[in-house]
């Protein structure tokens, strides 16, 4: 047994065993950032390339804010999420970046999921107008949240 890089209770034998692992690790939290930070930047840019007035619209359909506050989130969300975006894509900050992806993710599903519920028929918002709330968009939004969540555990693990 050796002391060292591999710890006390761990024996040269196991430490390839450690390091695949980790790069296991490496190359899921690679792919995650990646696609979170591109589908980030593309629903931001989206975002930005419509009227502010249709996400506007989107996000007061919800029911849950004002009108004065929903116009202020449809300027804010889209920088939001490009700025989260390239943060992902870049690996910056990817423990703080991780969490925001999984908090603005997880409110996004809550939000939809508490509208379909009710029946509502409206737009999601996600990536434009257009986008009907549906249990397709929960399924696809609750798998990004469900990632960026695993994404932010294992940026937290790992060493």
């Amino acid at each position: 047994m050796t002391e060292g890089a591999t710890g006390p209770s761990e024996t040269i034998a196991e430490a390839p065993k450690k390091m695949g692992r980790n790069r296991g690790i490496d190359v899921f939290l690679l792919i995650s950032r990646l696609a979170l930070g591109v589908i980030f930047l593309y629903a931001g840019y989206v975002k930005l390339r419509e009227p502010w007035e249709l996400f506007a619209m989107n996000i007061d359909s919800y029911k849950i804010l004002p009108l004065a506050m929903a116009e202020t989130a449809a300027h804010a969300i889209p920088w939001l999420e490009i700025a989260l975006g390239v943060w992902l894509v870049a690996g910056i900050w990817l423990r703080a970046s991780g969490t925001v992806a999984s908090l603005v993710l997880g409110t996004f599903i809550v939000l939809m999921a508490r509208a379909y519920a009710k029946g509502m028929q409206i737009d999601c918002g996600c990536f434009g107008s257009g986008d009907p709330i549906s249990w397709k968009t929960l399924l696809r939004d609750g798998s990004m949240a469900a990632d960026a969540v695993a994404m932010t555990v294992l940026a937290f693990r790992r060493r």
